[in-house]
């Protein structure tokens, strides 16, 4: 009889082992998936995953390599040869216990941007995200080591533990602090009453509608529409007054504004044109149309005695270049959501989000989107644009689009 009860407590132990052992395989992250894209400064590196994972991110040399080490983690598919511009290729290796190692040898010095986690939406999984930007070699050396890591769990942080235990409580203070401004800031918008004062912007073919009247009664409307949804809301002019595009871009830097909107309304030499279009910044136009209407509005600051002649053309291009890419992304996504609302609403044009290089929607740190509302050329259009009820219905759609820009985890995951 006793042999019997140590045989059944023999097998009882295995029996538990092995759902122990069961539990920790099902508890591991499964990595469904890696793809990495080209940005204008640089790379973006994408894992996609069945839940929340641990992660850590550095950079080390000799050669230049980026490691971003996942915790209890089955990796199922990982490129290994990378067609990119920052990086040349992946490896995978193993930790300690089942955590792995992804290492992403460069082409060409980058430094981790940022690094986030999005949580599952609309069907897809969760998704660690990991931007690389381009940087010189001087750059890169000055960021390599534990210090300069970016990770989400401290405890997943082996190599560096008497670092942490001497930062530990000054961390804890300012992810206390930075939680509680994302949460409390609210978010500030800035709108952009195109044209005003000595500058009337288009004028109605039919009702001679100053397009300067039309967008500031929109950025009143807007304004208002906004407050009551909790936004803080500012506008670049309140009355009838001309201000340079610069000006109009360094109030947006000045209020340190979350989103800037230019209001305008179109003209065409066809009176039949319609719809309504949305642009965002581009060094080159998305057609001739995006390319002529740009050069027309940018020569405003001429009628106010500024040149946007100040720097060359090389010079210009390559301070935007630097330092737009992030913007650039965060404004085409807010585009996105614009469209989408204002289909909901009234008659787009073709190919309704264009690109061209409105210099009101160069700062280079604020996401910028420019509405066109309509056509003043055409009659029907001019006629609605001078309703309230209409410009009504278009500003409830912008404030929808807004709504969701915000909520966006990748726009939500920077706060």
């Amino acid at each position: 009889m006793k042999l019997l009860d140590r045989l059944f407590v023999k097998v009882c132990t295995a029996l538990c082992f092995l759902c122990l052992f069961i539990c920790q395989a099902q508890a591991s992250v499964s990595i469904k998936d890696m793809r990495v894209g080209n940005q204008t400064d640089g790379a973006r590196v994408v894992f996609d995953m069945d839940k929340n994972i641990n992660y850590r991110v550095f950079l080390l040399d000799d050669p230049q390599r980026v490691v971003v080490d996942l915790a209890d983690a089955n990796i199922e598919k990982l490129y290994t040869k990378v067609s990119n511009q920052v990086i040349k290729q992946a490896r995978i290796g193993k930790m300690s216990d089942n955590d792995k190692r992804v290492v992403l040898e460069l082409s060409r010095p980058a430094t981790v941007k940022k690094a986030f986690l999005i949580p599952p939406q609309s069907g897809q999984n969760w998704r660690l995200v990991v931007d690389l930007m381009m940087v010189d070699a001087k750059s890169f050396r000055n960021k390599i080591g534990n210090k300069f890591m970016l990770t989400n769990n401290e405890l997943f942080d082996p190599d560096v533990q008497s670092y942490k235990e001497e930062n530990r409580e000054k961390t804890a203070d300012i992810t206390t602090e930075k939680a509680t401004t994302k949460v409390n800031r609210k978010r500030i918008i800035v709108l952009d009453p195109g044209h005003g004062g000595k500058d009337p912007g288009a004028i109605g073919a039919t009702y001679k509608t100053y397009e300067k009247n039309v967008t500031l009664s929109m950025g009143k409307e807007l304004k208002q529409i906004l407050q009551n949804k909790g936004y803080v809301v500012y506008l670049t002019r309140e009355n009838d007054i001309f201000i340079p595009l610069r000006q109009r871009t360094k109030i947006a830097q000045q209020r340190k504004a979350d989103l800037f909107m230019s209001i305008h309304a179109d003209s065409a030499q066809n009176r039949s044109a319609t719809g309504l279009s949305i642009y965002t910044l581009s060094d080159t136009a998305s057609d001739q149309e995006a390319a002529a209407l740009a050069e027309r509005e940018n020569k405003a600051d001429i009628i106010g005695g500024i040149d946007l002649g100040g720097n060359t053309k090389e010079v210009n291009d390559i301070l935007i270049s630097l330092s737009q890419t992030d913007t650039r992304n965060k404004s085409s996504k807010y585009a996105t959501y614009l469209v989408q609302e204002m289909a909901k609403s009234v008659k787009l044009v073709k190919n309704t989000h264009r690109f061209a290089g409105f210099a009101v929607l160069k700062a280079p740190d604020v996401p910028a989107a420019l509405l066109e509302m309509g056509y003043l050329s055409n009659r029907t259009e001019e006629a609605n644009l001078r309703t309230p009820a209409y410009r009504r219905k278009l500003a409830d759609a912008v404030a929808r689009a807004i709504d969701k820009y915000f909520k966006d985890p990748e726009i939500a995951a920077n706060w």
